[in-house]
């Protein structure tokens, strides 16, 4: 998959209410609904730091401060640089709130209310857990997941991208 189609299925899970625009709300939005799914409280130090990266990133992504990011502005911005410097810490943290046993890996139960909370196809889930459980363990470890999405973004081959990014039945995402 190219850079600009790997972009445009990460732009779509964002732009939750798909008119074209990521708004603030729908990007903090993440963190909340993980918060929600995963039964951590406000004061939670990991829900603290998610929200702090969070705010970073959207104010990275955000860079002419109008409160919207279209694919066009996103699409400038996203890649392995933004990833390394701004998305990774997001991803991190959100990764963390749903490792319920703080081990660094989530199983498919966890791996599953991380990606649906994040808008991901839940019948594609299961696939993308498979993808990067490769060792069959049942375990997805944290560094693992985080390089399949790093490298998704920069339009790499990356096991689980499409699998977790590909509305279901949708060719273009």
């Amino acid at each position: 998959m190219d850079e600009t189609a790997a972009k445009r299925l990460v732009f779509a899970m964002l732009d939750t209410d798909g008119d074209g625009v990521i708004s603030k709300a729908e990007y903090s939005a993440r963190v909340e609904r993980v918060t929600l799914a995963t039964g951590r409280t406000d004061d939670d130090p990991l829900v603290i730091a998610a929200r702090a990266n969070g705010a970073r990133a959207w104010a990275a992504m955000d860079a002419d401060g109008d409160g919207g990011v279209t694919f066009d502005e996103y699409a400038a911005w996203a890649g392995a640089e933004a990833f390394d410097t701004v998305c990774e810490p997001v991803l991190r943290g959100l990764f963390d709130l749903a490792d319920a046993d703080g081990d660094g890996a989530l199983d498919l139960k966890e791996f599953t209310t991380l990606r649906a909370a994040l808008g991901n196809p839940v019948g594609n889930i299961e696939s993308a857990f498979a993808a990067l459980d490769g060792d069959g363990d049942g375990r997805v470890g944290r560094d693992d997941y985080l390089a399949s999405v790093r490298a998704h973004v920069a339009g790499e081959d990356s096991p689980v991208g499409e699998a977790l990014y590909r509305r279901e039945n949708s060719l273009s995402g």
